[in-house]
């Protein structure tokens, strides 16, 4: 069974997605709304990274796997300045953030096979957090769009 290696992934990517989220928040604090809506998504990973410890316990978590080249995204170490900087900082939250919701829709497809109702809890719960953080990522860059790339100089 190789749901082990995509919990890893998922909780790992959960809590890559958390830190870039408060990089992103101090990185732009001078932006009220990206400071605090991303300081509020990066608690909604940390309480997915939570939710999962119990399916963990019970499945396990593999962190290295046979695959030649395992799929794992970096986290941002850093923030870029200016309106085009906001712009990219918030595409590369919005890959990561991908990166979650994808993962999230392998393992309800495993919980869905393996008949788990506490699992497809727990999916459903944070599956449906993690579409709301794309959403408003999305949102936000198509607000931040005209302003970085057609004015910022």
């Amino acid at each position: 069974m190789k749901l082990p290696v995509y919990l890893g992934l998922l909780h790992t990517s959960e809590g890559t997605l958390a830190d870039s989220f408060r990089q992103v928040s101090e990185g732009h604090g001078d932006e009220p709304d990206i400071h605090f809506i991303c300081q509020s998504l990066a608690a909604q990973c940390d309480q997915h990274q939570e939710a999962l410890a119990p399916v963990i316990r019970r499945y396990g978590e593999v962190a290295d796997d046979d695959e030649p080249e395992r799929l794992h995204a970096d986290g941002l170490k850093e923030t870029r300045t200016g309106p085009v900087g906001v712009l990219r900082d918030l595409q590369d939250l919005y890959l990561l953030a991908s990166l979650v919701d994808i993962t999230w829709t392998m393992i309800k497809q495993a919980a869905q096979g393996l008949r788990d109702e506490e699992l497809l809890a727990v999916v459903t719960a944070c599956d449906g957090q993690t579409s709301t953080q794309l959403k408003w990522l999305k949102t936000r860059m198509k607000q931040a769009a005209p302003q970085a790339l057609l004015v910022a100089g």
